[in-house]
């Protein structure tokens, strides 16, 4: 069965957040990726990012307990993202195989919005975004289990 996580969004305070969220719930981080760590500079929607945003968190992960991580960002003006207080996340599935995330991204994105198709990423997972008919945003991540 695939797992599902929140995804949150930030303007630019994701460190600081999830640096009270380490301090609430204890554990330490299992990824911590700066926009500047990324080989081209391009976001995930091939964007530029900027020296300005350069280190800010292009994701951070807390796990918080069994297989429940909480995931997050910042949200770049420069890239073109505006964030929305109760718009600013996601849910994220991860799924089982690579077909089993094709699925998934294909059935939720019925009448709703894919905003970027599943593709191999950068960071070594298959990806992809979306938002649902409903206006739920989205997040397919498939990457092998070491």
């Amino acid at each position: 069965m695939a797992s599902f996580n929140p995804y949150l969004n930030f303007a630019g305070t994701t460190e600081e957040a999830f640096n009270f969220y380490k301090s609430v719930f204890g554990g330490e981080f299992s990824a911590v990726m700066r926009f500047k760590d990324m080989a081209s500079g391009e976001g995930c929607d091939g964007a530029q990012v900027s020296e300005a945003d350069a280190d800010k968190i292009m994701h951070i992960s807390l796990p918080l307990g069994g297989d429940t991580v909480l995931m997050g960002t910042d949200s770049l003006e420069s890239m073109g993202q505006k964030l929305t207080a109760g718009d600013n996340f996601s849910i994220c599935i991860g799924p089982d195989s690579k077909e089993e995330a094709d699925r998934l991204y294909q059935a939720l994105s019925e009448g709703g919005t894919a905003s970027m198709p599943m593709a191999d990423m950068f960071w070594g997972d298959y990806w992809g975004m979306l938002t649902d008919k409903f206006g739920i945003q989205w997040m397919v991540n498939y990457g092998e289990k070491k």
